[in-house]
């Protein structure tokens, strides 16, 4: 199902043509991550504790949530929000003695990232020099991050330089967390380089009608909601908002304020919440339901009937998957009688390749918007100020 419209097909040509250009003048290096290979360090451990925030982390996340419940993984510890309360929490929940700590930060200064790191040298009494081997860097090479892992002999891996926190997800960022956790990376750039081959080979077209409707109309659906009908699902929510929100919101070519306002969703729950204001509130968001074809492993609503409950009967014999699918077909067809915008994209089953093509079509659709409403799409100059003012204010 698919309710976004073309404007100008002329606009297929335009779009590959500007991201064709993104990538062979090395403006932004995510166009070919899925293509390398990832050398996985070897270490002994039973856990990881993944030290990083934004970029660093929420991807590495939402591929581990997707996969966790259907793969035998190590456990991944993320210290990510320096909230004290939950900060602490977290540390006495990491066994120091067998867990391989993981730093993550391209710049290598992130504040936040930096201060947890400190506070968990000092908790577990950790000594930089004598217990190396039990960490690993990964920075933008010479970052000051590269410099201290340099001086303490730490194993370091580096960030392309072109490739933003939010796009690194397929990047060492990403892969060697997941590599060393027991994923199969090498399935996850698989499913990645399909969907970006397919793409530049004008297969993928529907990324295109999207992006020139969501460019053209972004004043009248000014918010686009993802609305994922698994729980699997909710930390690539959680990933897509940054992608989303910190691609988007810029001032374009001609010194307009643009952008699109991502909001995201988990169904069937939030058909309790939301979802009143997208059925008789105004008009003015678009939504993409996301949902899994097969769950595999399903459970049963068993054949039974319940004295003044039998109303709910008609769902028995159902699998718990099929009546979630149902629910989210009925919701997009409620939603398309109100001619709101709709689209959306079915997975095939929860594994590796799938989340693959998903990380890589968001990916995608973010750099086709960005080109159509003429923006960089790959700083964050709003970002970097909040950051300016913190430290005059603090120093």
């Amino acid at each position: 199902m698919n309710s976004y419209r073309l404007l100008f097909e002329s606009e297929y040509e335009d779009v590959i043509e500007k991201l064709k250009s993104e990538r062979d003048r090395n403006i932004t290096g995510y166009y070919d991550l899925p293509f390398d290979s990832i050398k996985l360090p070897k270490k002994d451990f039973q856990e990881i504790v993944l030290i990083g925030i934004g970029g660093s982390s929420l991807g590495t996340r939402a591929i581990d949530s997707f996969l966790r419940l259907k793969r035998k993984a190590k456990k991944i510890h993320y210290l990510d929000n320096p909230d004290p309360v939950a900060f602490k929490n977290k540390l006495s929940r990491i066994d120091p003695t067998n867990s391989l700590f993981i730093l993550i930060s391209k710049s290598g200064t992130t504040l936040e990232t930096i201060t947890q790191f400190k506070a968990l040298l000092h908790y577990f009494n950790l000594d930089l020099s004598q217990d190396a081997k039990r960490f690993i860097f990964i920075t933008d090479r010479d970052s000051a991050l590269d410099k201290l892992a340099k001086k303490y002999q730490i194993e370091y891996f580096s960030i392309p330089k072109n490739v933003g926190g939010r796009f690194s997800v397929l990047s060492n960022v990403g892969m060697i967390p997941l590599g060393l956790a027991g994923y199969e990376i090498e399935k996850i750039l698989y499913g990645a380089k399909f969907f970006m081959q397919r793409f530049f080979a004008k297969k993928e077209t529907t990324i295109l009608k999207k992006a020139s409707f969501l460019a053209k109309n972004w004043q009248q659906y000014p918010m686009n909601v993802l609305f994922s009908y698994a729980n699997e699902l909710e930390n690539f929510n959680k990933w897509y908002m940054q992608l989303w929100g910190e691609s988007l919101g810029k001032i374009d070519a001609h010194g307009q304020s643009v952008g699109l306002t991502p909001i995201t969703l988990i169904g069937p729950r939030d058909q309790h919440s939301f979802l009143q204001l997208l059925a008789q509130g105004p008009i003015d968001k678009s939504v993409t339901f996301l949902r899994i074809a097969n769950f595999e492993e399903d459970l049963l609503i068993p054949n039974c009937s319940l004295p003044y409950l039998e109303s709910t009967d008609f769902i028995n014999g159902l699998t718990f998957g099929q009546m979630v699918n149902e629910q989210a077909k009925a919701t997009m067809k409620s939603l398309k009688k109100r001619n709101m915008p709709i689209d959306e994209i079915i997975l095939p089953c929860i594994n590796e390749e799938s989340i693959g093509e998903l990380i890589v079509y968001f990916e995608l659709l973010t750099s086709s918007v960005g080109a159509l409403l003429e923006i960089n799409t790959y700083d964050q100059p709003g970002v970097e100020e909040g950051k300016r003012i913190l430290r005059e204010t603090i120093g």
